[in-house]
């Protein structure tokens, strides 16, 4: 089995929820979503655990999460700062949200050695997607790829949800395609964030999560494309995301990314109106045997 790390985006600063969201108690005694998502990696073979945070959230996170893990697994905490930007004068002082998911990754450059795997902090990505990508990883060499989740499998009753839709040419990624979707009575609709563009997508439509499968190298790609990002953008709001460089690598014929379906249920809280739904998700889990009351005793 390889060595393999979790590599947690947790910077963000969670605006629709109203709040950190990842400094929400879902399960009954205080557990993060977080907290199921490093315990089912650990359960699959996992060993090392990174968090992107911002860094005045430093302390909320290693009393809390950090506390409870650190005797599981080993734990790094990097934080998403500027100082690594070439040129970051150039970036307004005005700027108060992080640079966005590509940037993120690069600052954990230094730490990371090995494969490992994106996620994000709000997000429950079931058991099913740990042990997947896992196996991936102790199975292909020098290869990446994305979990694709049916597209109703991670949608809210609360609202839209932003959602990367998969295109697929030969089992391998072609385009991340952001949208934002909704469901009625009768479609799922889509509409693409670069343009307003609608369209209808089938039930069946594979969407990303954030949980994609890197190896190391990929981090050069990113700090490659960097100044890139730096001149041609809005440096008050544009983000460095990692759809972006990883569609593009594509589209340069650089790197591939297979494409590797997950038959787990997303669940998340876009919305407050999702924190119920959330609880008594996790609540039918452990009902079921799948986690305990008390996760990490």
């Amino acid at each position: 089995m390889k060595n393999k790390t979790l590599l947690i985006l947790a910077a963000g600063m969670g605006s629709r929820f109203g709040g950190l969201k990842q400094a929400t108690s879902f399960g009954p005694n205080g557990e993060y979503i977080i907290d199921y998502s490093i315990y089912d990696a650990i359960r699959c073979g996992f060993n090392k655990v990174v968090f992107i945070i911002k860094e005045e959230n430093y302390d909320l996170f290693r009393n809390t999460v950090g506390k409870r893990i650190e005797n599981h697994i080993k734990v790094e905490y990097v934080f998403q700062k500027i100082d690594n930007i070439p040129n970051n004068d150039k970036i307004p002082s005005s700027r108060i949200k992080p640079m966005g998911t590509a940037h993120a990754i690069l600052c954990a450059k230094e730490v990371i050695k090995e494969p490992f795997v994106m996620i994000n902090a709000d997000d429950y990505y079931g058991y099913e997607s740990f042990e997947i990508a896992s196996n991936y990883i102790d199975n292909n060499k020098d290869k990446m790829a994305i979990l694709g989740y049916k597209v109703t499998n991670t949608m809210s009753e609360n609202g839209s949800v932003k959602r990367g839709v998969i295109k697929i040419i030969n089992n391998k990624l072609n385009e991340l395609i952001e949208s934002s979707i909704v469901k009625d009575k009768k479609t799922i609709k889509a509409t693409k964030l670069s343009n307003g563009e609608e369209y209808i997508i089938e039930p069946d439509t594979l969407v990303s999560m954030n949980m994609i499968i890197f190896i190391p190298e990929f981090f050069d790609y990113i700090e490659s494309n960097l100044s890139y990002f730096m001149e041609n953008s809005d440096l008050e709001k544009d983000e460095y995301l990692i759809p972006d460089v990883i569609t593009k690598s594509i589209a340069e014929k650089k790197y591939d990314f297979e494409v590797v379906k997950t038959p787990a249920k997303w669940v998340g809280v876009t919305y407050k109106e999702d924190k119920d739904m959330v609880i008594n998700y996790i609540n039918e889990l452990i009902k079921k045997g799948i986690y305990s009351k008390d996760l990490w005793n």
